[in-house]
C-alpha cells in the first residue's frame, strides 16, 4: 500500500482542466453528449444540488450523478486515493443476505447500512459516521463509498487513522519537515475525506492535536468526511466526540453483526467466534442434578446473578471456581443473550488471548498490535475466560493489564473466569476487581459437572 506522502503527491495536479467538458450543449434529442442518458448536467458535467437557502453548501457544484471517467484516469484517482487495496469493496460485494446465523434484527441492520452508504455516494454532504463492533462491515462500506465516487472523479482520500498519526510523527521529525503543511492542507482540503478506525489510535499530545486541527477544518467548513470506529464515541477525545455529535452535520449509522466465525483462510486480524459457544445458554445451565441443597442454592445464585449483570451496562462480573463448575457456560450464556440483543462481543480464552498478541507482533503481520488491543479495549463486552497471569510472560501481562485498565477507567462491561482465588491475581488487576462499584465476585462452591453425573460401570 502507498504511504500517504506518496498518495497525496500529485492530487491537485491531477484535477486539470482539460478533463472537464466545455461545451453545454446536448444532443437534439435531449441526451447528453457525455453520457448518452437523458440530459441532467447539460453537458457540463455538474449540477448544483436541490439544497435551501443558507445551507452551507447551496449554490455549489456536485459531479453529475451519471457521469463516468474513463478506466484510466479512474485506475490514477484510485492509487491517489489509496484506494487499491479495497478494489473489491463495493456495494455489490457487501452481502447482507448470504452470512449464516444472523438474527433479523442484525440482518435489517446491514441493509440499513448499506441504503445510507449508497444514498451518502450518490450525493456526499455532511458527515456520515458508521458505528460497530469488529467485523460489521463498517471499513468495507466506507472504501464502497469511496469507490462509487471514483466513478464521478471526486478526489478521494482513504486512510487509516493510525496510519495516518505515524505519517504525521514522521513528517514532523526535523529531517522530514518538508512538504508537511501543503501535505497537511491536501488532506484537510480533499473532496471527500475517508478516516477509517477513529478511537484505535493512542496518539501523543501533539498528534492527537494534528488530528483534532484537522477534523475540526473539516467540521468547520462542511467538508463532505467518512469516518467509521468501533469505539464508544464517549471514549475518545471529547472534542471530536462533540463534533461527531452533531446531528445536523453528522449521520450516525449503526450495524449490528457479529464477527464472522473463524475458518482456514482467516484474516490474522479476526478473534474466535461465539458460534464456539452456541449452546451454552443460561436457559440450559444445570443447577439441579445430583447437586445438594447448598450445591443447587450456589448455582441457582450464579444464574440469577448472570442474568442481571446482562441488563447491567457497565458492571463486571468475575466468576471464581475450581475447573468443571459452570464458569465457562455462565460466561458463554451472558454473551449469548447480549449478542442475540446486538451487542458486540468477543469472548475468548487466555491461551487465546495470549496467541492473538503475540501474532500481532509478527512484523510480517499486517494488522499491528495497537489495533489488535483497541479491538479488546473498545468491544462493547470482553469476556475473557480462564483468565491466568501466572502463565503469561511480564510483556503480555502488561498488555493485558493495559486492556482491563482502560476498561475498568471506562466502566465497560467486562466478564473474567479463572480457577484462581481473589489473592491468587495480579494486584494491580485485583484492586479493580474489589471495586464494588464496578465489580461483582461470585465464587462457585459446588462440585464440578463431571462429578455430579452418574457413574455408567
Amino acid at each position: 500500500m502507498r504511504s500517504i506522502k506518496d498518495l497525496m503527491n500529485g492530487m491537485e495536479n491531477d484535477t486539470s482542466p482539460g478533463n472537464m467538458p466545455t461545451s453545454s450543449s446536448g444532443d437534439d434529442d435531449g441526451l447528453c453528449p457525455l453520457c448518452g442518458r437523458e440530459s441532467l448536467c447539460d453537458g457540463l458535467g455538474y449540477v448544483r444540488a436541490d439544497l435551501p437557502v443558507g445551507h452551507p453548501q447551496f449554490g455549489q457544484l456536485f459531479r453529475c450523478p451519471n457521469y463516468r471517467t474513463n478506466a484510466e484516469r479512474k485506475e490514477k484517482l484510485r492509487k491517489l486515493g489509496n484506494l487499491e487495496a479495497y478494489k473489491d469493496k463495493t456495494f455489490e460485494s457487501f452481502d447482507t443476505e448470504n452470512i449464516p446465523n444472523l438474527s433479523p434484527k442484525q440482518r435489517d441492520s446491514l441493509r440499513e447500512a448499506l441504503h445510507y452508504a449508497q444514498a451518502y455516494a450518490s450525493q456526499p454532504t455532511g458527515w456520515i459516521l458508521f458505528e460497530g463492533t469488529y467485523g460489521t462491515g463498517k471499513t468495507h462500506l466506507a472504501a464502497a463509498i469511496g469507490n462509487s465516487l471514483l466513478d464521478h472523479e471526486e478526489r478521494v482520500i482513504f486512510v487509516t487513522v493510525p496510519d495516518l498519526l505515524d505519517y504525521l510523527r514522521g513528517a514532523y521529525a526535523p529531517n522530514a519537515e518538508s512538504g508537511y503543511d501543503e501535505t497537511f492542507d491536501r488532506l484537510r482540503e480533499a473532496g471527500v475525506l475517508i478516516l477509517d478506525d477513529l478511537g484505535v489510535e493512542n496518539p501523543s499530545e501533539w498528534a492527537g492535536e494534528k488530528l483534532f486541527q484537522l477534523l475540526n477544518h473539516r467540521y468547520v467548513y462542511r467538508l463532505p468526511t467518512v469516518v467509521t470506529t468501533n469505539a464508544d464515541i464517549e471514549t475518545i477525545d471529547p472534542r471530536l466526540a462533540s463534533r461527531l455529535a452533531d446531528n445536523k452535520l453528522v449521520q450516525h449509522v449503526r450495524s449490528k453483526r457479529r464477527i464472522s466465525a473463524p475458518t482456514k483462510n482467516t484474516s490474522v486480524d479476526e478473534v474466535p467466534d461465539l458460534g464456539l459457544y452456541r449452546e451454552m445458554t443460561l436457559e440450559n445451565f444445570d443447577t439441579r442434578t445430583r447437586t445438594t441443597v447448598e450445591e443447587r442454592s450456589n448455582l441457582e445464585r450464579a444464574v440469577q446473578i448472570a442474568r442481571e449483570i446482562v441488563e447491567i451496562k457497565s458492571m463486571w462480573l468475575v466468576l471464581i471456581g475450581p475447573s468443571g463448575t459452570g464458569k465457562t457456560h455462565l460466561a458463554a450464556g451472558i454473551a449469548n443473550e447480549l449478542d442475540k440483543a446486538g451487542v458486540g462481543v468477543i469472548m475468548v480464552t487466555n491461551t487465546e488471548l495470549l496467541d492473538y498478541l503475540r501474532s500481532g507482533v509478527d512484523s510480517r503481520v499486517q494488522l499491528k498490535l495497537e489495533r489488535r488491543l483497541s479491538i479488546l479495549r473498545n468491544v462493547s463486552v470482553l469476556v475473557l475466560d480462564d483468565l491466568n497471569f501466572e502463565s503469561m510472560s511480564a510483556w503480555a501481562r502488561e498488555k493485558v493489564f493495559q486492556v482491563l485498565d482502560y476498561r475498568y477507567l471506562r466502566r465497560m462491561k467486562t466478564i473474567i473466569t479463572s480457577i484462581r482465588s481473589i489473592e491468587e491475581m495480579d494486584a494491580r488487576v485485583r484492586t479493580r476487581i474489589l471495586d464494588r462499584r464496578r465489580s461483582a465476585v461470585y465464587v462457585l462452591t459446588g462440585r464440578p459437572y463431571v462429578d455430579r453425573m452418574p457413574r455408567t460401570y
